[in-house]
This record gives structure tokens, C-alpha cells and sequence, in this order.
């Protein structure tokens, strides 16, 4: 069986998905994007980083409001939908760059506002990634980090974790709040206001994103029948599969 690093298996899954994930509606909306945008505002000078973009939302959201967005990814094919996207929006000052979090090709302080927003659990070296995020910023400048995050109790972890692989090889981590505070404080960041939310996944959208083989979504749904109920009610698995997962949105300063 050949290996491939773990960056590969990221781009494997998400560049056949790259469509899925700009048309996605739980991607595509949300109460945290009228947030970010607000904090950003308007700072028609500013250039900003949207680090694992996905299918850009992020960078659509921002880019009326600033000088540059730099849309980052390590999916050619994902990239290539955002600008496609970017084009068809009039949306010219939007560049993408292919890379990998932890190896940024951007020089120190380059950035007035760096961005990640459903990218961080897929990252081989999270904290690294973080760090390079801190790297690239200017002093002073906004961090703003938004992901899903764990319960931070174990018996809720390993059954989030659990459903998060299954459907998708390249997670890594949903992070705890506090694992976030501590990689963010290390790697040189103040964090000034956070938002919790409960996103609700519809199980049929959140598998067929993904192209979940069938086997495995099979898996998940065994699972979720054998949970016990505490489990049960925190995520709330539904009839069909569907269930609720927390997220976080952080807003934070470099030191």
C-alpha cells in the first residue's frame, strides 16, 4: 500500500470537492462572517491573509473591504475555483497562493490581518501553523481564527474525533478552547474576544461534500446508534444522522 505525506491526503480529498465547497451553504454562511467582517471594516489599505480558503469565503467577504486578500490553500483545484468565484464577483484584488500552513512563503509582518476559518483541523502541525500565521502578521496586527472546536471532555472528544475521521482521513484535531488559548498565546497572540456557536450538520450534505464511501458512512451511523446519552444529547444525532457540533471564532492581536 503506497504512502502519501499528510499534506497529499489533505489535497486528495479537497480538490474533487473544491465546487462542493463553495456552493456549500454551512461554508458559505454564518453568523461568524458578519463578525469577522466587522472587525475587519474598512481598511482600504490593508492586504489580508485567508490561510486554508477553501472555497473563499472568507476572502469574498473581505475583499470589498481592503486593498488584497491573498486566498491560500494547499488545493491547486480548490484555488482555482476561488478565483474562477473571484472573477465572476468582480473581485480583482484577490490573488491565490498554493502552500501549506506551517511553510508560508510570505515575508515577516506582511500582513495587516491574517484569516483561517474550518481549516485548522486539517493541518499536520496546527501549532506551527499558528505560528506562521503570528510570522506573517504585523505587530499590533488582527488574527482571526474560527474552527470547530472539541468539548474539551474526553468521553465527547474521542466520539467527535471519531465521526471526523470516519468521514474524512485528513482530520487531525478539533482542538479544545483551551488547546486554542494556549497555541495561540504561544505563538504570540492575545486573544480579545471570542463567540460560541452550535452548527448544526445536515449528515446527507456533510457526506456527500466529502464523497464519504459508503462503508464508512455506514460506520458513522453504527456509531451514532451505539451512543450512550450523554453523547446523544450533547451532539444531538438526529433519525438521519444529522447532529450539532460547537465552533468558535476568536479574535486575537499579535503581541
Amino acid at each position: 500500500m503506497s504512502k502519501q505525506d499528510h499534506n497529499a491526503v489533505v489535497s486528495r480529498q479537497f480538490s474533487p470537492q473544491a465546487e462542493a465547497y463553495l456552493q456549500s451553504a454551512t461554508h458559505a454562511s454564518g453568523k461568524d462572517l458578519a463578525l469577522l467582517a466587522a472587525a475587519v471594516g474598512q481598511q482600504p489599505q490593508a492586504r489580508v491573509l485567508d490561510m486554508g480558503c477553501g472555497g473563499g469565503h472568507v476572502s469574498f467577504t473581505l475583499a470589498p473591504q481592503v486593498a488584497e486578500v491573498v486566498a491560500c490553500d494547499l488545493s491547486s483545484d480548490m484555488l482555482a475555483v476561488v478565483a474562477a468565484e473571484a472573477q465572476k464577483r468582480q473581485l480583482t484584488n484577490i490573488v491565490t497562493t498554493a502552500s501549506a500552513a506551517e511553510a508560508l512563503p510570505f515575508a515577516d509582518a506582511s500582513f495587516d490581518v491574517v484569516a483561517t476559518r474550518y481549516s485548522c483541523h486539517h493541518w499536520q502541525d496546527m501549532a506551527a501553523g499558528i505560528k506562521e500565521m503570528n510570522r506573517v502578521l504585523k505587530p499590533g496586527g488582527l488574527g482571526i481564527f474560527v474552527d470547530v472546536v472539541s468539548p474539551g471532555k474526553p468521553l465527547l472528544d474521542t466520539w467527535l474525533q471519531s465521526i471526523e475521521l470516519l468521514r474524512d482521513p485528513s482530520h487531525v484535531q478539533d482542538a479544545s478552547p483551551a488547546i486554542w488559548q494556549q497555541r495561540l498565546q504561544a505563538a504570540g497572540f492575545t486573544v480579545t474576544e471570542e463567540h460560541a456557536f452550535k452548527l448544526p450538520l445536515n449528515f446527507a450534505a456533510w457526506v456527500a461534500r466529502m464523497q464519504t464511501p459508503e462503508l464508512q458512512v455506514a460506520a458513522i451511523r453504527a456509531l451514532q446508534r451505539q451512543a450512550g446519552g450523554e453523547v446523544a444529547s450533547y451532539f444531538g444525532f438526529a433519525d438521519d444522522g444529522s447532529f450539532t457540533v460547537d465552533t468558535r471564532l476568536m479574535f486575537a492581536r499579535r503581541h
